[in-house]
């Protein structure tokens, strides 16, 4: 504990009896203090795992609304995952230096101001917009949470199940993020997403400036804003490049420009990191192969578990016509699984070990999402329940393995560092799953849009742009044409979202043969 964590005040030996009995009472009320703080940090991580998947049901409703093209959409969708993964580290040194809990308290601020301004886009570009301003403002309240609670809980114990507490507390969110969807945007449209937000952050504020104490590193890393810069910059060029050349079906100057740029951005921060006394991120921690491959199994599989949240809602709603709250309660099974994957994880790895464990986790997610792409179809639900169930609970299973592997591989003075890794690496993964994926997607429906008798060509080729286009599309040709654009788009939509399944299924086989043949003589991942 640093000199300004410290407590003020050491008790003197000798205590009166009647200044133990007030002594213990003081006691008490600080537990119970220190409870209230993690009920505070824990809600707002709640909050932010929410946000991560909130949006997923309320796509089609949104969309209707604003008419986002096919990049547009997935741009409104993982640019809060990816804002997050890119400051989330820098806003933890920030924290370092100007204090936690003032990052922590203007993190909500501009969340709730955020959330309010998404609620009210009037266009594409602002719902884009407010979305990077959220994803700003929860990278500021998740970076400092930890040295938060490290500070608040100074007994082991303690600190180890306010850690578990906390950490199921973003999980929780990102499960329940589609149910909370539905039921919302069912009975007030798909701004109150986002305007539910708004009077749990103002609570929140109110009681984190009585509850949370305040605390600052005295010896701040470095803030290095040029890797920020680099970091930004060239992930932005990856992703805009991979997401234009699905729209458009093929690769042009610009896109090539923009995808090398950032690939050369990225492998000079990457130089950069290597070289700094204090880095961003230590990328000497990648050296030990069982960090690297548990990094390489997060990124892959919350990716992924992300990504089939996100592209389920849509299929669902689009091609099988579910109410969205219908929707939402159609992802329970995945969602629930996913839970009792997480709470049995430990048992699994005592009983087979954390290799063999990862394996067959990653195995049997590869193996749902298979059988997803082969046999899924909305008219049946109740044939979708079992690959749901195991996809879940395998994704469980990988995420929690895979998160303590992160730590367990590091050495213990590295914690801080590792920690920082494993957090970017969840989001990362998110993001990085939705633009890939759903690049797919739009790829496949655009190619497999069969022509349809009586459409002009602008009409084709704003049909060819997402599905919501193709709503508009038939809602003004109407009749029979109408019908048969719909009856298309639908057609189109299976064989994309029959494409995403199958690339998750081969990504997620890839990643298990590596942890099994990577790792095979030093027989475990954590440890």
């Amino acid at each position: 504990m640093s000199n300004c964590e410290a407590p003020a005040h050491a008790p003197s030996s000798g205590t009166p009896p009647q200044k133990e009995e007030a002594g213990s009472r003081s006691e008490s009320a600080a537990a119970g203090r220190r409870w209230v703080v993690l009920a505070v940090l824990a809600v707002s991580l709640l909050l932010c795992g929410i946000d991560l998947t909130v949006l997923h049901v309320a796509v089609p409703s949104m969309s209707r609304e604003l008419r986002p093209s096919g990049v547009e959409l997935l741009w409104i969708v993982d640019v809060y995952s990816l804002t997050l993964a890119c400051l989330l580290v820098t806003c933890g040194t920030l924290g370092d230096r100007i204090g936690r809990k003032r990052m922590v308290l203007g993190g909500f601020a501009l969340f709730g101001m955020a959330s309010a301004a998404a609620a009210f886009a009037a266009s594409t570009p602002q719902l884009i917009a407010a979305r990077i301003a959220l994803g700003a403002g929860a990278a500021m309240i998740m970076a400092s949470t930890v040295s938060i609670i490290r500070v608040v809980f100074a007994d082991d114990r303690e600190r180890a199940v306010a850690l578990g507490i906390w950490t199921a507390a973003h999980s929780v969110g990102a499960a329940i993020g589609p149910l909370v969807g539905g039921l919302v945007t069912e009975r007030w449209g798909w701004g109150a997403v986002f305007l539910i937000n708004v009077p749990i952050a103002l609570v929140i504020l109110a009681v984190g400036v009585r509850v949370i104490p305040e605390s600052r590193n005295p010896t701040p890393r470095r803030w290095d804003l040029a890797s920020v810069a680099l970091s930004v910059a060239g992930l932005a060029g990856v992703v805009y490049a991979l997401k234009q050349a699905g729209e458009h079906l093929s690769v042009s100057a610009p896109i090539v420009v923009a995808a090398l740029g950032g690939a050369v951005l990225l492998f000079v921060f990457v130089r950069r990191q290597r070289r700094l006394a204090e880095p961003l991120l230590d990328f000497a921690l990648f050296a030990d192969r069982r960090f690297a491959t548990a990094t390489v199994c997060v990124v892959s599989c919350f990716g992924s578990y992300v990504a089939l949240l996100f592209f389920l809602t849509q299929w669902l709603q689009q091609v099988g016509q579910y109410p969205p709250l219908w929707a939402g309660l159609a992802l329970v099974p995945l969602a629930g699984a996913n839970a009792v994957g997480a709470t049995t994880a430990p048992w699994l790895s005592a009983r087979w070990g954390n290799r063999w464990s990862l394996t067959g986790a990653l195995a049997v997610f590869a193996l749902a999402s298979g059988v997803l792409a082969l046999v899924g179809d909305t008219a049946r639900y109740g044939a979708l329940v079992a690959p749901l169930l195991v996809a879940g609970y395998g994704a469980g299973v990988v995420m929690t393995l895979g998160a303590d592997s992160i730590m367990g591989a590091a050495d213990p003075e590295r914690s801080g560092e590792a920690a920082a890794i494993q957090e970017t690496s969840f989001e990362l993964g998110a993001g990085l799953g939705v633009a890939a994926l759903g690049t797919a997607l739009a790829a496949t429906y655009r190619a497999a849009l069969p022509a349809v008798p009586g459409l002009s060509p602008g009409e084709r080729g704003a049909a060819e742009q997402s599905f919501a286009s193709a709503e508009e599309v038939a809602d003004g040709t109407g009749g029979s044409v109408g019908r048969a654009v719909m009856d298309a788009a639908r057609a189109a939509y299976d064989q994309g979202f029959t494409a995403v399944t199958a690339i998750a299924a081969g990504g997620l086989a890839l990643t298990a043969a590596l942890v099994a043949v990577v790792l095979r003589s030093r027989g475990e991942v954590g440890g």
